[in-house]
């Protein structure tokens, strides 16, 4: 593998579902939940984002940042539903996989762009959250297919079909 483009496509490990969190209603805490449904054209079934943005159906992090950010905060832990997100992940480099799909159980997601914080994280993290989280926001994503999504489904990279 002498070209760098192919390094692009390889990953020591899949990923694993940490954390599922959803906000049914604006402005309400984050709901934990074990599993969503997510749809082509509507992402999260049940969060109020429901039928927005096609290019930020679903909001991911990895669970690697939350110490960091903990850390950046000041605090010992760091609850994942104060950060906002849909999805927590370990093991695996979101960043890395933009412009790619995932599959997540029987989901497939593109990952889209990098999500950015909010100033709503001053308040949830206290004064320099938002700097915290510069750089440790996580990802959006997209819904390529329609599927459910579970605490503990892999994330698989590249995408296996049965062509593969």
């Amino acid at each position: 593998m002498d070209n760098i483009k192919d390094l692009f496509n390889v990953f020591p490990r899949p990923g694993r579902v940490e954390w599922i969190g959803i906000r049914p209603e604006r402005r309400e805490p984050v709901v934990v939940v074990n599993e969503i449904t997510v749809s082509e054209k509507k992402g999260i079934l049940g969060d109020h984002y429901s039928g927005r943005s096609g290019n930020r159906h679903v909001t991911l992090i990895q669970a690697e940042h939350l110490p960091v950010v903990a850390a950046l905060t000041g605090q010992d832990t760091l609850d994942p539903a104060l950060v906002r997100r849909n999805i927590v992940v370990s093991g695996l480099n979101l960043l890395a996989l933009k412009d790619h799909q995932v599959q997540i159980g029987d989901a497939i997601l593109e990952i889209t762009g990098q999500c950015h914080p909010c100033s709503k994280m001053e308040t949830a993290l206290g004064a320099g959250g938002y700097n915290a989280m510069r750089g440790h926001g996580g990802m959006t994503a997209k819904v390529v297919r329609d599927g459910v999504i579970r605490v503990g489904d892999t994330v698989s990279f590249p995408i296996q079909t049965k062509e593969n």
